[in-house]
């Protein structure tokens, strides 16, 4: 069975994100950069992401990303697909013993 990875969500700015969260929430950062933050929660992670970045999207992680899945510096692999809504959701392939 596949399981949930994270959930995106779009913000303008990273460290007010990230403080907003982790001052209200018993949550971990596990990365933050200019772009992105990621923060794990104890049944999800949430990405913050900006807009000209990444999209809104929930990640489902699964065994094999696709053979059109791309890289990424993390070691993880995956690809966007749009669900019959409209939604992104990205299929996101983990190297053993990551996240």
């Amino acid at each position: 069975m596949d399981h949930i990875d994270h959930v995106a969500i779009q913000v303008e700015d990273i460290d007010r994100a990230v403080k907003w969260y982790t001052d209200r929430f018993d949550c971990e950062v596990d990365y933050k950069d200019k772009t992105w933050a990621f923060i794990h929660f104890a049944n999800v992670a949430l990405a913050l992401v900006k807009p000209d970045e990444h999209p809104a999207h929930v990640a489902v992680r699964t065994a094999d990303a696709g053979p059109d899945a791309a890289t990424h510096r993390d070691g993880t692999r995956s690809v966007y697909l749009t669900d019959s809504e409209g939604n992104r959701v990205e299929l996101l392939e983990r190297p053993p013993g990551s996240l």
